[in-house]
């Protein structure tokens, strides 16, 4: 409900008062100010990517005390000229969103519920865990041919990573032994 004026209704406020055209203070609301963008009050602007499909948006992410404030597109990339799609325009919520995890969760083999890990544990979980692969699926030789490989470690990249990403992966995977290795790179 609309608060009153000490002069009641706004069209009494402005007969009564010196706007009597309604193009100046008794066109605006009491109380209100001309509000400002959350870009104007950003410590920095970084450029960034969209995460959310193949195409690669150009955004501009707004930071405020090391908090993102805002996310908008990039008018300078040449991919979307400054435009984003309903996804990218909502991508804000990815950083601030209350549904965002901000901790590592990790649900045992057969456990009915997901438990809390450090990052440093879980990171070791995952370096154990592709050692001890690499090392039960290593092959020397199949059908008398030199192979030196592993087929139990597969890799499928992303939409959003870029051809440098996926050169690194590649060199990464490649190391490790494994011949499986996908990407799909689109910008």
């Amino acid at each position: 409900m609309a608060r009153r004026t000490p002069l009641g209704w706004p069209v009494l406020r402005q007969a009564a008062g010196p706007d009597r055209t309604g193009r100046g203070a008794a066109a605006r609301a009491e109380g209100r100010e001309m509000p400002r963008a959350r870009t104007a009050t950003a410590d920095a602007v970084v450029k960034s990517v969209c995460p959310y499909c193949a195409v690669g948006c150009g955004q501009d992410v707004y930071v405020q005390d090391g908090r993102v404030v805002q996310i908008e597109g990039d008018p300078g990339s040449p991919v979307s000229r400054g435009r984003l799609c309903p996804k990218g325009a909502a991508s804000l919520q990815l950083t601030t969103g209350p549904a965002r995890r901000s901790a590592v969760l990790y649900r045992a083999p057969h456990a009915t519920s997901w438990r809390t890990l450090d990052l440093d544990t879980a990171m070791a979980m995952v370096a154990d865990r592709v050692v001890r692969t690499r090392r039960e699926t290593w092959s020397w030789q199949e059908e008398g041919r030199r192979v030196r490989r592993t087929m139990g470690i597969a890799s499928l990249g992303g939409a959003t990573l870029d051809n440098e990403e996926n050169y690194l992966m590649k060199k990464l995977y490649t190391a490790l032994g494994a011949v499986q290795i996908e990407n799909q790179a689109r910008i």
